[in-house]
C-alpha cells in the first residue's frame, strides 16, 4: 500500500501579542496590584481583632482563676520592661495572689496576706503578646470608661514573685476578687466598667514605650481609626466595642496613643 505524503501547511496564527493586547494585560495587572495593596493596608485591623480576642480570653482566665482558687487574681499588661522594651504595651499575663507555701501551716495553699490591699502576685501562665504593630493604649483605656475617668493603676515587678529577668518592669493591673468581681482596692464603692483598648501603631522598639527617652506608639496613617477593645463589667464579663465612637476620642494620624 502506497503512503501519501503529508503536507504541513505553514501556520497562519499570530506569533506575538499586539500592542493593544499588551496594554490590556498591563491594565489588568495594575488593577490586581492596586487591589492587593488595599488589602494589605487593612491587615492592621486583623491584628487588632486577633489581639482583642486574645486579651478577652486572658481576662476570662483571670476571672476563672479567681473563682476556682478562691483567691484574688489580675491581668497584667507590660507598661515598661527594663530588659525587653520591644514588648512594652504588648505583653499580657495572668496572675493570682501569693499563697502560703509552708505545708506545716494551717493556712497552706490559702492567701498569704489576705488583708493586704496590695498583695504580691504569682504568674499563673506564660501569657501572650499582642500582634506586631498592635499596642495597649494607656490613654484610651480607663478605670471608669462610662464616666471617662481614672487611669489604669500600675505596679512594680517587686510585687510579682516569679517574674523572669527578661520581663521585669512596671505593669498595668486589672484586679479581681476571689468571686471574680472586678475591683479597685482603693475604692470600696467601685462598680466596674474598666476598659481595655488596643490599636495599630508603630514605634521604635529599642526604646521604652513610656518614661524618659521613650518611644510611645504613634498612629499610622493607614490605620488611624484602627482601634478595638472591650469593657470589663463588675461581674468580670466583657463587652466588645462595636464602633470607634464607643471607644472615645481617638487621636489623629501621627499622634501617640
Amino acid at each position: 500500500m502506497q503512503s501519501l505524503p503529508i503536507k504541513i501547511q505553514p501556520g497562519t496564527g499570530k506569533n506575538a501579542f499586539t500592542l493593544i493586547e499588551m496594554l490590556v494585560v498591563i491594565a489588568i495587572m495594575s488593577i490586581l496590584m492596586t487591589a492587593g495593596s488595599i488589602g494589605l493596608s487593612g491587615m492592621g485591623g486583623k491584628g487588632v481583632t486577633s489581639g482583642v480576642a486574645t486579651a478577652e480570653s486572658l481576662f476570662d482566665e483571670a476571672r476563672t482563676t479567681a473563682v476556682g482558687r478562691n483567691l484574688r487574681s489580675c491581668v497584667l499588661v507590660a507598661k515598661q520592661l527594663t530588659n525587653n522594651p520591644g514588648d512594652d504595651l504588648r505583653r499580657i499575663v495572668v496572675a493570682y495572689e501569693e499563697t502560703e507555701t509552708n505545708k506545716s501551716s494551717p493556712n497552706y495553699g490559702q492567701a498569704k496576706d489576705p488583708d493586704n490591699e496590695n498583695p504580691n502576685w504569682v504568674l499563673s501562665s506564660r501569657g501572650a503578646t499582642l500582634p506586631d504593630q498592635t499596642f495597649f493604649s494607656e490613654t484610651l483605656s480607663s478605670k471608669n470608661h462610662s464616666s471617662g475617668g481614672g487611669a489604669i493603676p500600675d505596679i512594680p515587678d517587686s510585687r510579682i514573685v516569679n517574674v523572669k529577668n527578661a520581663y521585669k518592669g512596671r505593669y498595668f493591673i486589672y484586679q479581681f476578687n476571689s468571686q471574680g468581681i472586678l475591683i479597685d482596692p482603693t475604692d470600696p464603692n467601685y462598680q466596674g466598667g474598666a476598659s481595655f483598648i488596643i490599636g495599630s501603631g508603630t514605634r521604635n522598639s529599642s526604646k521604652p514605650a513610656t518614661g524618659s527617652d521613650s518611644s510611645p506608639p504613634r498612629i499610622m496613617s493607614s490605620a488611624k481609626r484602627d482601634f478595638g477593645g472591650f469593657v470589663i463589667w463588675r461581674n468580670g464579663r466583657t463587652s466588645v466595642f462595636r464602633s470607634p465612637d464607643q471607644i472615645g476620642n481617638i487621636p489623629s494620624t501621627g499622634q501617640t496613643f
